[in-house]
């Protein structure tokens, strides 16, 4: 008897659950996408500015850092209190936004030995570890014996295992900015390789601190302070006047199964066609026009589709000065400047290792939809030969779509998804 080749479209996405500075959860997600609702300003947590070095002025901030904050998180009375105490806002987060998709797959009624968990994220709880430092800098013998385990990436994993039913596997998996849609990927292989029948992927919160914020403002990632007096319109992918990424608190989970394994009720999002990732072979931020050229034309070739029958990108767009450029250079070497496309990073911020699960839910709510976001600050795009949703949302019945997501150390990467 022969054995069956995997089909990846067999696979489908049965689940999302979102939780962003925009809204908490899908309806409020894609109505503030929709609406072109934004959330920056100077950003205000704790550790999130660096104090400042002038002695006139004790206790102030030497910087104005701007991002987009999540202003609260409601979490459901069912979870135990008394573990929520010691858990980080990148594990709070996490749980919440577990439980939506959760909920939605209906995953109560799975072997929970045949349910896996895979985070996308490192480093991810740094803004906490740094007010832990400053807490006890002077006095470390009185240091909390739980930061042994919440300085750990597998405190999330521990967290999401303790209060669901998930008992196949959890880890976390890095790949800077693309750690999201890294995740989904190998939430994706897991399920067809028959190792567990529904894998969620996850898109961890990476809650960063001032430092993380000077590093990245240093290399010339993360935007400067030209904007400062007018946070609406820092963010601006694609745009003539970009000048870097601002940064935007989130965290994403979609839940993926074989198509028919179970018995439901609602309709599946979407099937996976194809996806890819590619190393450039260089440790460095910028990126490689080989690389993201060589993970779309795989993704479409394992789809088994010409670039003609893509009708919708989400691109990585951050706002960086290059990416952003060669990003487009690629898209147009891949004959796919026809397609749609908008920058969901304009609305919500760039959540990191969050990214690309975010911006894989953000294309699924619009396929349900048949409607895409507008892009904020899009006035004078750096190519205009590409088919841009600018200023408003348009409607649009997309069937097929491709998310790119790309990080530091040279990782590219893309998924190929369609309309079930």
């Amino acid at each position: 008897m022969k054995s069956r080749t995997p089909d990846p479209s067999d696979i489908v996405v049965t689940g999302l659950g979102i939780t962003s500075a925009v809204g908490q959860g899908k309806d409020d997600f894609i109505a503030a996408l929709l609406a072109g609702r934004h959330a920056f300003g100077r950003m205000e947590r704790p550790g999130r500015q660096a104090p400042s070095q002038d002695s006139a002025h004790p206790g102030g901030f030497g910087t104005a850092f701007l991002g987009a904050e999540i202003a609260q998180v409601a979490m459901p009375e069912t979870f135990s209190q008394k573990a929520l105490r010691t858990a980080s806002l990148s594990a709070r987060v996490a749980l919440v936004t577990l439980d939506e998709a959760w909920r939605e797959a209906r995953l109560e009624d799975v072997d929970p030995f045949r349910i896996g968990l895979v985070i996308g994220g490192s480093n991810v709880q740094q803004r906490e570890l740094t007010q832990v430092h400053a807490q006890y800098a002077g006095r470390p013998e009185f240091l909390r014996p739980t930061y042994g385990m919440s300085f750990m990436d597998t405190d999330l994993g521990g967290f999401c295992t303790e209060m669901f039913p998930i008992r196949s596997f959890a880890y976390t998996l890095g790949g800077a900015s693309a750690s999201g849609l890294l995740a989904v990927l190998q939430a994706i292989r897991a399920v067809e390789s028959g190792q567990v029948d529904v894998c969620i992927a996850m898109g961890a919160l990476m809650d960063i601190s001032y430092w993380e914020c000077l590093a990245f403002r240093a290399m010339g990632a993360m935007g400067s302070d030209r904007f400062a007096d007018n946070p609406s319109a820092a963010c601006r992918p694609f745009d003539q006047d970009r000048n870097g990424f601002i940064f935007g608190e989130a965290c994403g989970a979609i839940v993926v199964e074989r198509d028919g394994a179970r018995s439901r009720h609602a309709t599946p999002y979407a099937r996976f066609r194809g996806g890819a990732i590619a190393m450039d072979g260089n440790r460095n931020p910028n990126p490689s026009l080989e690389g993201e050229i060589r993970v779309i034309e795989t993704t479409l070739r394992q789809a088994g589709l010409s670039a003609a029958a893509v009708d919708y990108i989400n691109p990585h767009g951050t706002g960086s000065l290059i990416g952003d450029e060669i990003e487009l250079q690629a898209l147009k070497h891949c004959e796919l400047t026809h397609a749609r496309i908008n920058a969901t990073k304009s609305i919500t911020g760039h959540g990191l290792s969050a990214a690309g699960v975010v911006e894989v839910i953000a294309t699924l709510l619009q396929m349900r939809e048949g409607r895409l976001h507008p892009t904020r600050n899009l006035l004078s795009p750096i190519d205009p030969s590409f088919n841009w949703v600018r200023q408003e949302m348009v409607p649009h019945a997309l069937q097929t779509a491709i998310s790119l997501s790309m990080g530091f150390g040279g990782i590219s990467a893309a998924i190929c998804l369609q309309k079930y």
